[in-house]
């Protein structure tokens, strides 16, 4: 062992407009006309390097075509892939909502202050990926890092034991009340652990506030990189962390075309992930989220502190926000 950990996070969604059309094939499965790059060639990566991700998959997104989407959890749980749950329940239809008697509104879960409504969203939603794989849930991202205290509550409702949302990037963006500015898990007051997306905080110059750069592959459309992401990535791991954890999507080896629709181009993509790999395995044991419990039970990860989950509490009017 390496007693070096690393987890590669894959958010798994079709969102509405980030394709024509057929949003589960393009934007999960990567299928296009020119060439295929989506969670099958992702998977067959990881498997190069004896390395599984941990699949945040979102049935709220493309709710009209829940039939594909449960088939994509399917297939992932059959590679042995760790299948865990994210949505984006404001882009549920108002059907849904009425057919459960709720209103649609609040529409992001950072504005949701009724922990009934956070407890419905993940226990449901939940039950659909369980009722596929057969296991229980042991992570929770919310789409967008949109989160609150609600949330983490409703977490500990649902016996699901790891929270995967802190985000400084979030926080600045409006998208959620509270992150811990670390990369190191850490134990909510409620006994949930937070296990915080890796970040590298970057200090304000003139003309420019302070930002927050997150590690994952390639460079987020979300995002303002500079040139010398290369090197700050390098520096990451040159900086041998202890713990780290990457976010991807479903459609990071994809490229944007210029109607801001996810689409193949060539295998670059493909390849340069492959390196990433070859070099991450190297210096890290890739984990999914059972070998994270069972390495936090034995000591080998440990939470650095705890944290009152009433810092999470919203305490003004929250804000969607554009995705961080």
């Amino acid at each position: 062992m390496k007693d070096r950990y690393a987890l590669i996070t894959v958010d798994t969604e079709a969102l509405p407009k980030r394709a024509p059309h057929d949003h589960v094939n393009r934007l999960m499965w990567g299928r296009h006309e020119k060439g295929t790059a989506g969670i099958a060639e992702m998977c067959s990566i990881g498997d190069e390097f004896n390395a599984k991700h941990v699949f945040f998959v979102d049935l709220c997104g493309a709710y009209s075509s829940l039939d594909e989407t449960r088939e994509v959890v399917r297939w992932l749980d059959a590679q042995g892939q760790d299948v865990q749950l994210h949505t984006h329940p404001e882009y549920l239809p108002a059907g849904f909502w009425e057919d459960h008697g709720l209103d649609r509104l609040p529409q992001y879960m950072n504005q949701y202050a009724d922990d009934a409504r956070a407890e419905f969203v993940i226990r449901h939603f939940g039950k659909m990926i369980s009722d596929v794989t057969g296991k229980p849930l042991r992570a929770f991202r919310a789409g967008s890092f949109r989160w609150n205290a609600s949330t983490i509550r409703a977490l500990k409702a649902a016996n699901i034991p790891l929270s995967f949302n802190n985000s400084m990037c979030a926080v600045h963006a409006g998208q959620c009340p509270y992150s811990e500015p670390t990369n190191h898990p850490y134990i909510w007051s409620n006994g949930v652990i937070e296990v915080p997306t890796t970040e590298k905080k970057i200090l304000p110059k003139v003309g420019k506030d302070e930002w927050w750069a997150r590690l994952t592959y390639p460079e987020s459309s979300y995002f303002k990189f500079r040139p010398w992401w290369g090197k700050l990535l390098l520096d990451t791991f040159s900086g041998s962390p202890s713990f780290a954890v990457f976010l991807l999507h479903s459609w990071s080896l994809l490229y944007w075309d210029e109607n801001g629709f996810g689409s193949f181009r060539d295998d670059q993509r493909l390849e340069g992930y492959r390196k990433l790999m070859a070099r991450l395995t190297k210096d890290y044991d890739v984990i999914t989220t059972a070998d994270f419990l069972d390495l936090h039970a034995q000591g080998k990860i440990a939470t650095t502190h705890e944290v009152d989950l009433a810092l999470a509490e919203i305490t003004a009017p929250a804000s969607g926000g554009p995705a961080c």
